[in-house]
């Protein structure tokens, strides 16, 4: 989106920027999440995991960029973006895991991008 057009939405480009960090940061706590998960254990052993704790920090911020950016911007404009984590997700699983991504996942991700294209073209009227 332009930024006249963010405008017109009362969404400030600020906000959509904030959301787009917010989503890179809890898409890569998810990561810490899964490199947490394979030595994880149900007991006191969780506070000494650091994959797990950096991944609470990065959700931690990944929130408090969503507060901040929510209060410059529509909810109903800035909230379906949150969506990319999908995309940011599966592009680093595929990197750096190594995992497949079928037909039916890129199909997911492009209408994702899809849908979050329309929320952006609908907030302009």
């Amino acid at each position: 989106m332009e930024k006249e057009e963010l405008e017109k939405s009362r969404t400030s480009v600020k906000s959509f920027f904030l959301i787009i960090v917010c989503t890179l940061f809890t898409s890569i706590g998810q990561i810490f999440f899964k490199l947490g998960s394979e030595t994880a254990f149900l007991d006191l052993s969780l506070l000494t995991n650091y994959n797990l704790m950096i991944g609470l920090v990065l959700y931690a911020s990944g929130a408090f960029l969503l507060i901040i950016a929510l209060k410059g911007g529509e909810l109903s404009v800035l909230y379906p973006v949150i969506a990319t984590s999908y995309i940011w997700v599966s592009l680093i699983a595929k990197f750096y895991f190594n995992e497949n991504l079928s037909l039916f996942n890129i199909i997911g991700v492009a209408f994702v991008m899809i849908g979050i294209s329309f929320v952006g073209i609908g907030s302009r009227k």
